[in-house]
């Protein structure tokens, strides 16, 4: 393996350990000590920032004015309603329930890929899309009798906030083709901000700073900064020099972080309340979501 090949993969293992911390890190300030909606708003600004620096300093590209009204839908899709969700879900829900569906994210980019695209759907990524999608509905209607933190609006916002994303993804895949991945989500993100401002300008106003300590800002920083900064930076990087099919089976680490974060929290921190957050029916749904997305990406063989 060579040594790019090898950043790639290390690049990949971080962003998801990033992913998979972030579901329990992200929760725990929310709602007692700020909103879901602020959240993401200073999310939205930070990050935003962030990637205009970048994108002024490195890379200088115009974006042609027939492009833009693509722009603004994946802003709207990938940036503000994505966030959006995610946040008020996870706010919800459990970590673990959370960071289960979203592993359902390549069955949803396949099932808009068919129709928007016209992707061609083979009876064996059928048969993952059913499996994955099985898993993941029986885990959103269990959430209200699953005891722990996991309810059903929650994770019926995440499974929204999963399409979302997976809509955005298929609708940014030409504009990907066409400009740099930083030149393309900086307008995201921009849009994203102007589309959010009338859902969190009110709670960030009405937001009480004051109660803040210094965990509170830990986790912010660590939202903006390595959650959506950082982790964006290694997948661009990792998808360089491995397939899209390599960087999304990294997605299968994401439940099991999160499942080991959990245990810690409850059994090493003693926070109760995620103590019933793992059982043998989360365990089965997980199990038939991995593989219902490893039959998606999983290549054909080829005859000799």
């Amino acid at each position: 393996m060579n040594k790019n090949i090898l950043k790639a993969h290390l690049a990949l293992l971080g962003a998801n350990l990033i992913y998979g911390v972030n579901y329990i890190i992200a929760k725990g300030i929310m709602p007692q000590k700020i909103g879901p909606s602020a959240f993401v708003f200073i999310r939205l600004v930070c990050a935003t920032a962030l990637f205009w620096i970048l994108k002024a300093l490195v890379f200088k590209e115009k974006i042609s004015k027939k492009d833009f009204p693509r722009l603004i839908l994946c802003g709207l899709l990938g940036a503000a309603a994505n966030q959006l969700l995610f946040f008020h879900g996870i706010n919800l829900t459990s970590p673990v329930d959370a960071s289960i569906i979203m592993t359902t994210t390549p069955v949803i980019v396949l099932v808009f890929s068919f129709f928007l695209l016209k992707e061609k759907i083979t009876p064996r990524k059928l048969l993952g899309i059913s499996i994955g999608s099985i898993g993941a509905i029986i885990l959103i209607l269990y959430g209200n009798n699953s005891g722990g933190t996991s309810s059903f609006l929650g994770n019926l916002l995440v499974i929204l906030n999963a399409s979302c994303y997976g809509l955005y993804l298929v609708v940014a895949k030409p504009l990907m083709k066409k400009y740099h991945p930083i030149t393309v989500i900086s307008w995201v993100f921009l849009f994203g901000f102007i589309f959010m401002l009338p859902f969190g300008l009110s709670d960030i106003i009405s937001t009480d700073f004051s109660s803040f300590n210094l965990n509170t800002y830990l986790v912010i920083g660590f939202v903006v900064i390595f959650t959506t900064f950082f982790a964006y930076l290694f997948n661009i990087y990792a998808l360089s020099h491995v397939s899209p099919s390599v960087n999304s089976s990294y997605i299968y680490l994401q439940p099991a972080i999160s499942f080991i974060m959990v245990s810690i929290y409850a059994y090493v921190l003693m926070q109760n309340q995620y103590a019933d957050d793992i059982n043998i029916i989360k365990i089965g749904c997980c199990l038939m979501v991995i593989v219902g997305v490893y039959l998606l990406s999983k290549s054909p063989k080829k005859l000799a």
